[in-house]
């Protein structure tokens, strides 16, 4: 049986999911809020590098179909980030 690829943005996603986790626990223990910030920034960081590698992969799909509307809206959601 051959091993399935995983999907990398799935893997982020979920690797994003954990760090989540980890930062409700840590607000529920109530460390403190250095530590909480440090977690927030990293996860917010992470979200973004997701945001950036889907848009992008989108960005691509647009322009072999020719499709100049939708390259341009993927475009400017691009630069948000």
């Amino acid at each position: 049986m051959q091993g399935l690829k995983k999907d990398p943005v799935v893997a982020s996603l979920n690797r994003i999911r954990g760090q989540v986790d980890g930062i409700i626990k840590m607000y529920e223990e109530k460390r403190p809020c250095v530590e909480i910030a440090r977690q927030l920034a990293a996860v917010r960081n992470s979200v973004g590098t997701v945001a950036r590698d889907i848009l992008t992969g989108e960005a691509g799909v647009c322009s072999k179909d020719e499709n100049r509307a939708q390259l341009n809206l993927v475009l400017k959601e691009l630069l948000r980030y």
